[in-house]
C-alpha cells in the first residue's frame, strides 16, 4: 500500500505530515462525538434492520480500526478489551473472525459508556504517538484512510438512526432543532455535450498525495456519447407527479426485479414519505415535504422508474464525473447542520448541487475500473470484494462531510437500498 509515499511525491517532510493529520484526526473525532451526542444509550444500540448498525457499533468499529491497524503494530500496545476484536471487526476476514453483521443491535454490552471510554483510550494513545511524531509514513496512510473510514461512519451513523427512528412507532426525532427553510425553486434545464474521450477516476493513492479510494483508480480514458445532463436533481414535486400518474401501480417503467419488489414489499412511494402527500420523516421528526427539494430515499429501482416514465435515463458515471471534474466542492453538506437536503435559489446557472444534499445514482455498476487493483494486506478487503450485484452513486449527501467527497468518489449499494439520502438526478442521449 505504501510503495511510494505521498511525502516522497509533494515533497512535504513527515514531521508536516504528521501535524497535519493529527489535526484533522481531532477535528473529526470530534465531530462524530457531536453527532452522537443527542442519542440516549437505548438509541445507541437499536438496530432497525440488517442493512444497519447501531449507532454504538459505529462508534466501537471506527475506533476498533484506529486501534487493529496502527496501534496494534506497536509491540508495547496492549488491547483496550482483546474480546472486542471480535465484536468489532466488520468484514476484514485476513485479521479474524467477526460477530454477525444483523446481530449487532444484540449487543447490550459492552455499555455505551465503555464504548466511549475506548474511544478516549484509543484516541489518547493515538495522539500520544502523533505529538511524539512516532508514526511513520506507512502508518500516517493507515491514519489518513482511519480518518476517511470514520467519515464514511458519521454519514452512516445518522441515516441508520434516521431508519431506527422512523421504526418507532413513536417516531421521535433525533434532534428537534434543525432547520426547514426553504430556498425556492431551480427550473430544470438541460446541458448538453457532445460526445468527447475523457479522463476520468483518480491517480493511485498513496503514490500521490491526494487521497483517494483504490475503487477510484487507476486514472483512464472513457468514451462519453453525446448527452445532456439535467441542471439539478429531481424535485420531490416531480416525484410526486410520478406517484400520481400511478406510477407504482404499473409496471411499464419498472426494472422486472425492480416491479417484483414493488408488489412484494408494498412500495407506494419513497420510504419515509407520509402517506397524508405532505409529510416526510427527517431527522428533525415529521416535517413538510418541501416540493422544490431533491428527493430523497429512493432505491435505484425507484430513481430508474422515473426516469424511464420520465422520457430519459440514470447518467452513466463518466458522464457525471465528466460534469463534476472542475467544480468547486461546494453544497448542502454535514457541516451546514441541515441534516436534510434543501432547494435551491432560482437564480442559479449552470450545474445544481452535484456535491452535496443527495447521493445521485447512476446507471453504471460498481465494477473495477480497467487495471484496478486493489490495496496490498488486509486493507484490501476495503472496496473490491463488493464489486458484485451493486450500482454506483456520485456526488455527496447533506450527511457527508464536505473534505470527504470529490468529483471521483464512487460510492455503492444495491438495487434496493433506500434508507440513504439517494436521489435522481436525469440524462438522455443526443443524436
Amino acid at each position: 500500500m505504501h510503495a511510494k509515499t505521498p511525502a516522497a511525491v509533494a515533497g512535504h517532510d513527515r514531521t508536516s505530515r504528521t501535524e497535519d493529520l493529527r489535526a484533522r484526526f481531532a477535528a473529526m473525532r470530534a465531530t462524530t462525538r457531536a453527532l452522537a451526542a443527542p442519542l440516549s444509550a437505548e438509541d445507541a444500540m437499536v438496530q432497525s434492520m440488517d442493512d444497519a448498525s447501531p449507532a454504538k457499533w459505529h462508534l466501537a468499529h471506527t475506533t476498533w480500526f484506529f486501534e487493529r491497524f496502527i496501534l496494534a503494530g506497536d509491540a508495547q500496545y496492549r488491547p483496550f478489551d482483546p474480546a472486542w476484536d471480535y465484536l468489532f471487526n466488520s468484514y476484514y476476514n485476513s485479521v479474524g473472525p467477526m460477530h454477525a453483521r444483523p446481530r449487532r443491535g444484540l449487543l447490550s454490552r459492552p455499555s455505551l459508556e465503555q464504548v466511549r471510554a475506548y474511544r478516549e483510550h484509543v484516541e489518547a494513545r493515538l495522539q500520544q504517538r502523533l505529538r511524539a511524531h512516532a508514526l511513520d509514513h506507512a502508518a500516517l496512510d493507515i491514519l489518513e484512510l482511519g480518518i476517511q473510514h470514520e467519515q464514511q461512519h458519521q454519514e452512516l451513523l445518522l441515516t441508520d438512526i434516521r431508519h431506527a427512528l422512523w421504526s418507532n412507532p413513536l417516531q421521535p426525532a433525533y434532534r428537534e432543532d434543525l432547520p426547514g427553510t426553504r430556498a425556492g425553486a431551480s427550473p430544470l434545464r438541460w446541458i448538453a455535450r457532445e460526445e468527447q474521450i475523457v479522463e476520468i477516476g483518480a491517480a493511485s493513492w498513496p503514490a500521490v498525495k491526494d487521497f483517494a479510494y483504490d475503487n477510484e483508480s487507476p486514472r483512464h480514458r472513457a468514451l462519453v456519447p453525446a448527452h445532456a445532463l439535467a441542471s439539478r436533481p429531481v424535485s420531490n414535486a416531480e416525484f410526486q407527479a410520478f406517484i400520481d400518474d400511478g406510477g407504482y401501480r404499473t409496471p411499464a417503467p419498472w426494472l422486472s426485479d425492480g416491479w417484483a419488489t414493488v408488489q412484494a414489499r408494498g412500495w407506494q412511494r419513497p420510504l419515509y414519505w407520509h402517506q397524508d402527500g405532505v409529510r416526510e420523516f427527517t431527522l428533525g421528526g415529521w416535517r413538510e415535504r418541501d416540493p422544490d427539494a431533491p428527493a430523497c430515499g429512493l432505491s435505484l429501482f425507484e430513481a430508474d422508474a422515473f426516469a424511464r416514465w420520465a422520457g430519459a435515463r440514470l447518467p452513466t458515471e463518466a458522464e457525471w464525473e465528466q460534469a463534476a471534474t472542475g467544480l468547486a466542492v461546494d453544497g448542502n453538506f454535514i457541516e451546514t447542520d441541515a441534516l436534510h437536503p434543501q432547494s435551491v435559489p432560482a437564480a442559479e446557472t449552470g450545474f445544481a448541487q452535484l456535491f452535496g444534499d443527495v447521493w445521485e445514482w447512476t446507471g453504471s455498476a460498481y465494477l473495477p475500473y480497467p487495471g484496478f487493483a486493489p490495496w496490498p494486506g488486509a486493507l484490501g478487503e476495503y472496496n473490491g470484494k463488493f464489486m458484485n450485484a451493486q450500482w454506483v452513486l456520485r456526488g455527496g449527501s447533506c450527511a457527508t462531510a464536505r473534505n470527504h467527497i470529490r468529483a471521483s468518489y464512487r460510492n455503492f449499494f444495491p438495487s434496493d437500498a433506500r434508507w440513504q439520502f439517494a436521489g435522481v438526478r436525469l440524462a438522455k442521449d443526443l443524436t
